[in-house]
């Protein structure tokens, strides 16, 4: 969380090189995590069991970086 990049970070960026030699789309980045923090404090807040919450945490935490996501570039369309 200070900044560096470590060995999966370096390995996404470079599977993502290895991409754009495939596809002319844009590839973004984005940081998860701390998804899975923000879905078990929801889930928590939600009161629900741990038993329940271990089944739904992964999904949740998609939840919350797919609107992350799709709000970063709703913002990055509102200011071109």
């Amino acid at each position: 969380m200070d900044g560096s990049e470590g060995p999966r970070c370096q390995s996404t960026r470079a599977f993502a090189r290895n991409l754009t030699r495939l596809t002319d789309l844009p590839i973004g980045y984005w940081d998860e995590r701390l998804s899975t923090v923000a879905a078990e404090r929801a889930l928590l807040e939600a009161d629900t069991s741990r038993k329940r919450r271990s089944e739904v945490i992964d999904h949740v935490a998609a939840g919350y970086i797919l609107q992350g996501a799709l709000d970063r570039i709703g913002h990055l369309r509102r200011n071109e």
